[in-house]
């Protein structure tokens, strides 16, 4: 049997991608690991591998939207048959929704080509082109799509705006005697992280709690490794601190690694780490996996590759898939501390703040040291107070005593 290339699912609320581009032509040769096809979506554009290697049939033409797990492919082994028909494209039989790890599962669902999105009343168009619109303030349902299949492109959506651009200057010489409201309209990623962030609030029981850890020995531990792996090109920061202490407490305390997915609490394999990247539009959460295993150098590493992958766009569908647990920080900018925002489905995130000089005791007598707050938020409805404070208590005893994170 020859295996299936589904669409894949990148994060949960995707509903439908775009084949941009096949890597392998039709009935040509791949291996496994080698780059497959290019998926467009709303939100990224990523590479997909192969996972076996063979003989490649096309299901889906290049431009062709289809919901996440559709069948776009086969792939042959060597010596297989090839049969002169091959099946029509179709939805992953054994596909679930595996929200719990944010994992890129496809779901099964029919194949949705642009004639079936039209008699559901939906406008075929492809994400890119669904994005453009939102951006220009161009509506579908007034756009003539000139796509395969009447699916409506990029360049239909633009030559609309210009369209709308014309119709509005040739009604300048008669304006509008009400003056227009001026401001900066809310579109594209920032649109989306206002759309996510008060569906996070509105859809869960969010509260965050505060606590104060002693980082004197973490700050001379930093200093110290700082200078013992510059010759490897490696510079650990506070939050690879944090982020380590999270994941080793996660282990300890795995309710707040879980989810609450569909009225059940799931809870995850693995302590998969999500690092919150601020960029010049927005954010992306780029994910360390399989954090509590990791070493504090090999974690380091691999937050600032991610950081710098993040800035430069070039995150893959694996950089981005499968969080479990997320740390924000804000300390760079000067903040003591804030109130994160949950990545739903998750249950808790970690906001950083920043180094500070605070007060600690020598005994009876009061002494200087060096602070840091951390600010958790977790889903109420996952667990109590108590819980999340024991947890928050574990990451802070581990940053007062760093050389655990070493062990």
């Amino acid at each position: 049997m020859p295996s299936e290339i589904y669409l894949v699912k990148v994060g949960m609320t995707m509903t439908e991608g775009t084949v941009e581009e096949w890597y392998v032509d039709d009935g040509g040769q791949v291996a496994s690991g080698e780059l497959l096809y290019r998926l467009e979506t709303e939100k990224v554009n990523l590479d997909v591998d192969a996972e076996t290697e063979g003989t490649v049939k096309h299901l889906a033409a290049t431009g062709d939207t289809l919901a996440p797990g559709d069948v776009i492919g086969l792939i042959y082994a060597p010596g297989e048959k090839i049969p002169a028909k091959l099946p029509k494209g179709r939805p992953k039989p054994e596909a679930v929704d595996d929200s719990a790890n944010a994992a890129a599962k496809p779901l099964a669902s029919t194949r949705a080509t642009a004639a079936s999105k039209a008699s559901d009343g939906r406008h075929p168009a492809s994400p890119a082109a669904r994005k453009l619109a939102q951006e220009l303030g161009v509506a579908l349902d007034g756009v003539a799509g000139t796509g395969p299949r009447g699916r409506i492109t990029r360049q239909d959506v633009e030559a609309a705006a210009a369209a709308l651009a014309a119709a509005a200057e040739s009604e300048a010489a008669n304006p509008d005697p009400t003056p227009a409201i001026q401001g900066e309209p809310l579109k594209g990623l920032r649109k989306t992280i206002a759309q996510r962030m008060h569906a996070s609030l509105a859809n869960t029981a969010q509260l965050t709690i505060d606590m104060e850890a002693g980082m004197d020995d973490a700050v001379k531990l930093r200093t110290e490794l700082a200078a013992a792996w510059q010759a490897d090109g490696v510079r650990p920061g506070y939050t690879d601190l944090v982020m380590l202490a999270a994941a080793k407490a996660l282990a300890l305390h795995p309710r707040m690694n879980a989810a609450l997915i569909n009225d059940a609490i799931v809870p995850a394999e693995a302590v998969n780490m999500g690092m919150a990247v601020a960029l010049e539009d927005g954010l992306v959460v780029p994910v360390i996996h399989d954090a509590a295993h990791k070493t504090l150098k090999a974690l380091a590493k691999a937050s600032a590759e991610l950081a710098e992958k993040a800035r430069a766009g070039t995150l893959t569908l694996t950089d981005v898939q499968g969080g479990t647990f997320t740390v924000t920080s804000l300390g760079m900018y000067g903040v003591d501390g804030f109130t994160p925002i949950l990545n739903v489905p998750q249950t808790g995130i970690l906001g950083v703040g920043r180094i500070y000089e605070g007060t600690g005791w020598n005994g009876d007598v009061p002494v200087k040291r060096h602070c840091l707050r951390l600010s958790l938020t977790w889903d109420h409805r996952v667990l109590d107070g108590a819980p999340a404070a024991e947890f928050l208590a574990c990451v802070r005893d581990y940053l007062q005593t760093p050389h655990r994170l070493l062990a």
